[in-house]
């Protein structure tokens, strides 16, 4: 069994703009191809990761009294709302 995967890969910007632009930085060659495999290995990380429990459960035992801002950081990095 081959280990390699070979993808020709076509992206139109009105597909996907924010990808698109990111990767137009990068002239063609190695360093898209980089990119945009840092980018995959990026999004696999947050699909598989586990999910973090309610901010409620921390927001009472913040030593620094930044309640808000510790719910907002949670808020933030949480399981989507698809879950």
């Amino acid at each position: 069994m081959n280990d390699t995967l070979r993808i020709t890969l076509e992206l139109v910007q009105a597909d996907n703009p924010p990808l698109y632009t990111d990767l137009a930085r990068f002239p063609k060659g190695p360093r898209r191809v980089n990119r945009l495999r840092t980018l995959a290995f990026a999004g696999l990380l947050a699909q598989w990761a586990p999910h973090v429990a309610p901010a409620e459960r921390f927001t009472a035992h913040d030593d620094r009294g930044n309640a808000e801002l510790s719910k907002a950081t949670l808020e933030l990095f949480g399981p989507s709302i698809d879950s």
